[in-house]
């Protein structure tokens, strides 16, 4: 069929609710109209990390929704169950952490399958040179937490800003589906290049990137549904994707530790999926996948664009058996040149963990759809306008940023297929799903604008 024909089918489905689970009561409905002060955040910053769970970091935050003191999950291969610990150690080993682990650990609610999927993550490991291998609480560490003790910086972040203690992975899987999201609200694979309704929704397996591959001399896959850089090229807000170049954070098949893959702004990955997406080539906008250097220099000259993505290298991305200092390192660096910038007074910094890396967390995840919710990870909000020492117990996920920007710079526009122009099979509006809570609540825009926080990017690790 061709794509003009295929467009055309597509409206007349949805038009009759033949695809998909659109309902317009639910994710039809006109956006609530956002208090005029979102306005004063002209620049938005998502700073993503990698591979950590709420209860990992922040489990014992006061106030916070956190360990609760009963716990202690089964332990199959030593008998008996683990109890959560304080865990000094700079370097752990997580567990696996795709969607069938995700299924695993939530256990139907029962939140007790992390050392079981630990354990079984490490059978046939045989390179005594593996970090998981070598590590003696390999398959226990997923229990241990940090505080204040390991991460200062983000613990004085979430005390003098805003702590969210129900922000969800959007997905139950790995960090490939996590930035699809991210960007573009789903997660797919394409049968038709270039034709977003030949996409097929693709919760653990979206289309391959060749680093995902053996053979890296396949077809690099496409992206054909409709990301958010669509939307902002649209209504002419400028964006920019931030490329930390050296080794890629994660593993095309889950594992949790995997050879080194280079990236860099100019190749094409699991944590930078962008230049693969259709909308991206056609807009002539490639160019704003940029070196993070680039980002560094905006920051210092006051030239952001309106809305930024920032990747990290695999040294720095904490995701293990990468260091958690030199993550706190890493984004202590960014957020003190934001802060130090121009710009600051007019910005909002939304600082995330992209997916739960196997340890140990006790929420159980709301179901919104079939990809989601997944598990729970740490969500910071750091801006001038943010509330002070505000602990945030709405249920978000990485869509709320999406609604943020969407209501911020683009009057409340979504990317729905029947109002956005460019329609494709998504099964909902996830910026527009009830249960979806409002970062709007996390600022306070009659405040004059907070003096920024400059913090030593080196603090003692005890």
């Amino acid at each position: 069929m061709k794509r003009s024909a295929l467009f055309a089918t597509a409206l007349v489905l949805l038009a009759a609710g033949g695809y998909g689970t659109f309902s317009r009561a639910e994710t039809g409905k006109k956006p609530s109209t956002p208090p005029e002060g979102i306005h004063k955040i002209k620049h938005v910053v998502v700073i993503m990390q990698e591979n950590r769970s709420f209860d990992s970091y922040f489990g014992t935050f006061p106030g916070a929704d956190g360990i609760p003191a009963d716990v202690c999950v089964p332990d199959p291969e030593h008998g008996g169950c683990v109890r959560p610990y304080h865990d000094s150690s700079d370097l752990e080993a997580g567990g696996p952490h795709g969607s069938w682990n995700a299924k695993v650990d939530i256990n139907g609610g029962l939140m007790d399958g992390f050392v079981k999927e630990a354990e079984h993550g490490l059978r046939g490991c045989k390179d005594p040179n593996n970090p998981v291998c070598s590590n003696p609480r390999a398959g226990i560490d997923v229990m241990g937490y940090h505080d204040g003790r390991e991460i200062p910086n983000y613990w004085r972040y979430a005390h003098d800003f805003v702590l969210q203690d129900h922000m969800f992975e959007p997905n139950a899987s790995w960090s490939l589906p996590a930035h699809l999201f991210m960007v573009s609200e789903w997660s797919a694979t394409c049968s038709v290049k270039g034709e977003p309704m030949s996409c097929e929704n693709a919760l653990e397996k979206p289309a391959p990137t060749p680093d995902m591959r053996v053979n890296k001399t396949h077809t690099a896959p496409d992206y054909a549904w409709t990301d958010l850089t669509y939307l902002l090229h649209k209504h002419h807000v400028s964006w920019g994707y931030y490329v930390f170049a050296g080794t890629q954070p994660d593993c095309a098949d889950d594992a949790m530790i995997c050879q080194s893959v280079r990236q860099g702004a100019r190749t094409p990955g699991i944590w930078n999926p962008l230049p693969y997406f259709d909308t991206v080539r056609e807009d002539g906008e490639r160019d704003n996948i940029q070196s993070i250097s680039n980002f560094v220099r905006a920051a210092r000259d006051g030239t952001l664009p309106a809305v930024s993505w920032i990747n990290p290298t695999g040294s720095v991305s904490e995701h293990p058996p990468g260091l958690v200092s030199a993550g706190q390192t890493y984004v202590t660096n960014l957020i003190n040149t934001l802060m130090r910038g121009p710009d600051w007074d007019s910005t909002a910094i939304f600082l995330a963990w992209d997916d739960w890396g196997g340890f140990y967390d006790h929420v159980v995840p709301p179901k919104v759809d079939e990809n989601g919710y997944g598990l729970r990870v740490p969500g910071i909000v750091i801006s001038p306008y943010a509330k002070r020492g505000f602990i945030d117990h709405q249920v978000l996920s990485f869509d709320a940023y999406a609604k943020f920007i969407e209501d911020d710079f683009l009057g409340g526009a979504r990317l729905d297929p029947r109002t956005d122009g460019r329609p494709d099979p998504r099964p909902d509006v996830r910026e527009d799903v009830p249960i979806l809570g409002d970062l709007v609540k996390d600022f306070d825009f009659s405040q004059d604008p907070r003096r920024p926080l400059v913090l030593n990017a080196h603090p003692r690790y005890r």
